[in-house]
């Protein structure tokens, strides 16, 4: 379930491998014409129909995402490729640290697993999405070797690491899943400067780029316009199945000997919650009640300065230009424990700065600054 970031290297290393593949993606495939990017005005097309909200966005693939009680809203996009489509090509891995906080820092939980488990994936993704990167950053204990070089910094990259060097702070050129230069059949980034919304040039990686084909090629099947609506169990209470609605209104059952659930953080459990019988009143896996609970996710908080000089904050890749693990590790002097990866990014131009991202005071400052 699912044709996004999860699902697509599913599909992709089950199919290359001789398992028969089938996903039910409820969206549908973007051509790179759709793309906001790919016109004129394309800072106030990204605002609406290509929000990374779906709740600003409301699309027909989309579903409204209750956020009363939230602090954070929902950045994510239903369709071949998923969130990949839209999202800013961040290419970062979790720090050993990560996998030990229950140990390190007595709160949550370990992982089953550890940096060292997961490294031979990292470097296989990296390849798999040509990642642009610069090794040996002393913040990771293997240096991070990367497939491609790493992206220009920018004006306010040089000027960032240049007071992060007076402040003797750790820096880093940021890894990006967007090509330096020519990789495969992807060209080279041309720093429109529209990675959120979807690169026209075909630069950045996203899955329905570098994972479907592959898929596809290999025997995959790939039904897009399906909205799953739950997973069916059989006589044992074992996932056999889903049931989906099609374009046309049209229900449809696709059975499965394995059901793979990829429908991201927020759809996952909906459909579980969803898919109640007999047999699991409560929905799909969820004896704990806990299903849909605890949501972990990667929500971000963003500062944005302004300069006297001319940075080019307009120019691609909107990619990060550099990255910070400075105040990354738990330091309790701080008073509280674990800690957050600072990065930096361009700004883009007036009109985006006033997508909703910056803020009362970016808009009280807007006349002075533009």
């Amino acid at each position: 379930m699912g044709a996004g970031a999860s699902g697509s290297v599913a599909a992709k290393e089950l199919s290359v491998n001789g398992f028969q593949v089938v996903c039910l993606e409820q969206g549908d495939w973007t051509p790179a014409s759709d793309f906001a990017g790919d016109k004129a005005e394309w800072e106030l097309v990204k605002q609406k129909k290509w929000h990374p909200n779906p709740n600003v966005r409301g699309g027909p693939s989309d579903y409204p995402v209750n956020t009363d009680e939230s602090d954070v809203n929902p950045l994510m996009y239903n369709a071949v490729g998923g969130s990949t489509v839209l999202y800013a090509a961040h290419w970062c891995r979790f720090l050993p640290s990560d996998f030990q906080v229950k140990t390190m820092d007595d709160v949550a939980d370990d992982w089953p697993f550890t940096y060292e488990d997961l490294l031979p994936f990292y470097e296989e993704l990296d390849r798999d999405m040509g990642t642009s990167g610069l090794g040996d950053d002393t913040a990771y204990p293997d240096g991070a070797g990367f497939p491609l070089p790493p992206l220009p910094i920018g004006k306010y990259g040089e000027i960032a690491a240049k007071g992060m060097n007076k402040l003797g702070w750790h820096w880093w050129p940021g890894p990006n899943s967007i090509a330096s230069r020519e990789y495969g059949h992807r060209p080279a980034c041309l720093r429109y400067g529209a990675c959120l919304t979807g690169c026209p040039a075909g630069a950045k990686a996203s899955t329905d780029l570098t994972h479907w084909p592959q898929a596809l090629e290999a025997g995959a099947q790939l039904v897009t316009g399906a909205r799953v609506r739950e997973i069916t169990v059989d006589e044992n209470g074992l996932a056999n199945g889903a049931t989906y609605i099609d374009r046309e209104g049209k229900e449809h059952h696709q059975k499965a000997g394995i059901v793979i659930m990829a429908a991201n953080g927020v759809g996952t459990p909906r459909l579980l919650l969803n898919s109640k019988s007999e047999k699991y009143p409560n929905g799909l896996a969820n004896s704990t009640d806990l299903v849909g609970r605890r949501l972990m996710m990667h929500p971000y908080a963003a500062v944005v300065g302004t300069y006297d000089e001319e940075l080019e904050s307009w120019l691609g890749p909107a990619g990060q230009s550099l990255q910070s693990m400075e105040f990354y590790e738990t330091d309790k002097s701080r008073g509280f424990v674990r800690g957050a990866k600072w990065n930096l990014m361009p700004t883009g131009g007036p009109l985006g700065m006033r997508s909703g991202y910056g803020g009362r005071p970016v808009e009280e400052s807007f006349g002075v600054n533009f």
